[in-house]
């Protein structure tokens, strides 16, 4: 079961508990392998339109998830009229242009001017393989180009390119933005390239500029290779959020794994974004910085299925203008939120908190508990583990009147119950006798079904919120506290798990031990011996640091439960007592 069925089956569990209690006691009324290659062998004429390579490059546009022409495939292109082998001499080797920052180090290759190799220094990869994070998998490279030129298709991946500087980049801390640049000019053919990346030491975007001559109107084609490298410790859990993912002009968001790729599609444009993403990084295609509500935007997406296990590659067209100049950005980084947001086009939409239906309610918890989180970080300097303990303990005290009226309001339901299965019985043949009478013992003793189990649901939202904030944080990755290496992995000793469990039955045998009634209630007793190990075993794959958080806030209602048992052996004493309206 994954991680977010666990969860969806412990809130179902949870809200169990809470109706059951009340409904019993007192009863109430009713990895893959990394292949190399980065081709994908699509054409389209226009944003918005898609063909193959087979097929003219203008005409109807393909629908969404389909394949003009002949199929699409990783066949290697054909070569375009007029752009010819060199003969015979011995060609030179392919040379390494690196750019580095304090924040990543990136390596292209002279042949093709692809992306070889990108790190991101400020994160450490935590799959136990040492050093930082690498985007791309070993193998694979990114970036590469195609040109679509009438019914052909043109891959510059063999082209020799002059890099300028030779040496490439190195940027420090204070710099400004600074431009590496590819040229390449094939012998015996009219073909002029250029593609010039500017750089900024502290930001992940790079600006990108081409510049195509000697072919009239290309298309150009830009692959973001075969999804990211893994780089967390449970390859299982990112290998189902591995996806290539996009925002339509008209149709918003939309993600797809990279596993469920099982056949070419081509999905045609307007994009506003697309890339491909891992649980916490994203490697993504953007306009131009000189954009407007009528565009330009990018044309269209295709992903082509690998064979023997490879992963399916990703491409992302846009048209080169009428001067044969063109102009994209390129996000290679991590998914912090205020960087995605400062993209524009919902660029923070890469990795949505919560399920497609839930998000509209969920952001502002999400919202609010983050920026909580983030403060009590800034303002006490102490770790994420221990803003986690004081947010648990916060929450408890904040909650407590809540939580003490709820209690209360349950015990007087348990008061009054005698008396309702009397009026119970006695007016079961006179429905408006029997409302009427129960509404005189709400008014009288302050009844209300509800009463106890609503104010007990207030904590779910910050719950669910905190799930998928440690789900999606990169904040809070491989932050580490006393014995936990990862607030965002489960508890490696699953001591937090236990720790909540037997929280859980400290809550419940106090209460029950309260109860005078309990011992005659088989299910009561059943649920105190049954639920927490149940809910332990649920935990045991969440984050840690969620862990934490709701074992931190269960002790600390260990104290009001222990007050609230003792008002509850007095009440059971002294009987129902007669309330004023709407008196606690």
């Amino acid at each position: 079961m994954s991680t977010e069925g666990r969860f969806v089956l412990a809130l179902g569990m949870m809200f169990l508990v809470i109706w059951g209690t009340n409904k019993l006691f007192p009863p109430i009324l009713d990895e893959m392998p990394a292949m190399a290659g980065d081709s994908t062998g699509m054409v389209m004429d226009s944003p918005g339109a898609v063909a193959t390579p087979d097929a003219p490059a203008s005409g109807a546009p393909a629908t969404e998830g389909s394949v003009t022409g002949s199929p699409v495939t990783d066949a290697p292109a054909p070569a375009a009229p007029g752009i010819q082998e060199t003969s015979g001499l011995p060609r030179p080797p392919a040379q390494a242009v690196v750019v580095e920052s304090p924040q990543y180090r990136f390596e292209f290759s002279s042949r093709g001017a692809t992306l070889e190799s990108a790190e991101l220094l400020e994160y450490a990869a935590l799959n136990g393989r040492d050093g930082p994070v690498g985007l791309l998998p070993d193998g694979v490279d990114a970036l590469g180009k195609r040109l679509v030129v009438g019914g052909d298709t043109v891959s510059l991946a063999d082209l020799d390119f002059t890099a300028d500087p030779a040496d490439g980049l190195r940027l420090a801390e204070g710099d400004g933005a600074r431009t590496l640049t590819f040229t390449a000019a094939p012998a015996n053919s009219a073909l002029r390239v250029r593609i010039a990346y500017t750089f900024r030491p502290d930001d992940y975007l790079v600006d990108v500029e081409a510049e195509v001559a000697g072919v009239d109107r290309p298309l150009w084609l830009t692959g973001l290779g075969r999804g990211l490298a893994y780089n967390e410790a449970d390859s299982a859990q990112e290998a189902r959020v591995m996806a290539w993912v996009g925002n339509h002009l008209n149709r918003g968001v939309r993600s797809t794994e990279l596993r469920k790729v099982e056949r070419p599609e081509v999905v045609d444009g307007p994009w506003r974004w697309a890339g491909v993403k891992s649980k916490y990084f994203v490697m993504a295609v953007l306009p131009g910085r000189e954009t407007s509500e009528d565009g330009p935007y990018l044309g269209g997406v295709v992903t082509v299925p690998g064979v023997d296990a490879m992963r399916p590659s990703v491409s992302v067209s846009q048209a080169v203008g009428p001067d044969g100049r063109l102009a994209y950005r390129l996000y290679m980084g991590p998914q912090v939120y205020s960087r995605l947001q400062a993209l524009g086009a919902d660029m923070e939409e890469v990795n949505p908190y919560g399920w497609k239906w839930l998000r509209p309610l969920i952001r502002p918890f999400v919202s609010i508990t983050l920026w909580i989180l983030n403060f009590l970080h800034d303002q006490l300097n102490v770790g994420y583990g221990w803003v986690l303990v004081i947010f648990g303990v916060l929450m408890r005290v904040l909650l407590w009147p809540l939580n003490q009226k709820a209690m209360r309001a349950q015990m007087r339901n348990m008061a009054v119950q005698p008396m309702v299965k009397e009026i119970q019985t006695k007016y079961k043949d006179n429905p408006e006798k029997l409302q009427k009478e129960m509404m005189r013992l709400y008014k009288e003793y302050g009844f209300n079904p509800l009463a106890g189990c609503l104010p007990m649901l207030l904590p779910w939202p910050v719950l669910i919120a905190l799930f998928f904030v440690f789900q999606n944080t990169i904040e809070l990755r491989g932050v580490p506290f006393l014995w936990l290496p990862d607030l965002s992995a489960k508890d490696p000793i699953y001591l937090l798990p236990i720790l909540l469990a037997v929280s859980m039955f400290a809550l419940q045998f106090i209460s029950f031990r309260s109860m005078p009634e309990a011992g005659k209630n088989p299910q009561m007793k059943m649920m105190m011996y049954f639920m927490p190990p149940f809910f332990g075993f649920i935990f045991m794959q969440f984050p840690s640091g969620l862990n934490l958080y709701y074992a931190t806030a269960q002790l600390a209602t260990i104290p009001q439960q222990m007050l609230i048992a003792r008002e509850r052996k007095a009440a059971a004493k002294a009987g129902p007592v007669k309330l004023d309206r709407g008196g606690g």
